[in-house]
């Protein structure tokens, strides 16, 4: 089981940015898919971006794409969502999520978190108007 610790979340205005970190507590590049998801107050967690740590290829939810990039840093073992422009929309818990890359209902990359094994606890993102 990998541990997964997020940070980076606050309360920023409109129009700003923040950059959520996620440390995994094991090597899991080469092997693993690592995915952003988030929930805000009442409504259901959705899928925000993922990438395939061996080969960095990535997936956004359109809601975000142009505004939210996702990376990895090898070295540090750490996911990153940096977010621009942000919208009171984005206001939520994001959480953390990794899998192994296996293939899932046709995609390496799935936006389903039913696919996402392991969890952090989430950092909340707070944006104002």
């Amino acid at each position: 089981q990998v541990q997964l610790e997020e940070s980076g979340g606050g309360l920023v205005q409109g129009g700003g940015s923040l950059r959520l970190s996620c440390v995994a507590s094991e090597r899991t590049f080469n092997t693993y898919v690592m995915g952003w998801f988030r929930q805000a107050p009442g409504k259901e967690r959705e899928f925000v971006a993922t990438i395939i740590w061996s080969n960095r290829n990535t997936l956004y939810a359109d809601s975000v794409k142009g505004r939210f990039t996702i990376s990895t840093d090898n070295a540090k073992n750490t996911v990153y969502l940096q977010m621009n422009n942000l919208k009171p929309e984005d206001t939520a818990v994001y959480y953390c999520a990794s899998r192994p890359m296996v293939y899932y209902s046709g995609s390496y990359m799935p936006a389903d978190e039913r696919a996402y094994h392991d969890w952090g606890q989430g950092t909340q993102v707070t944006v104002s108007s």
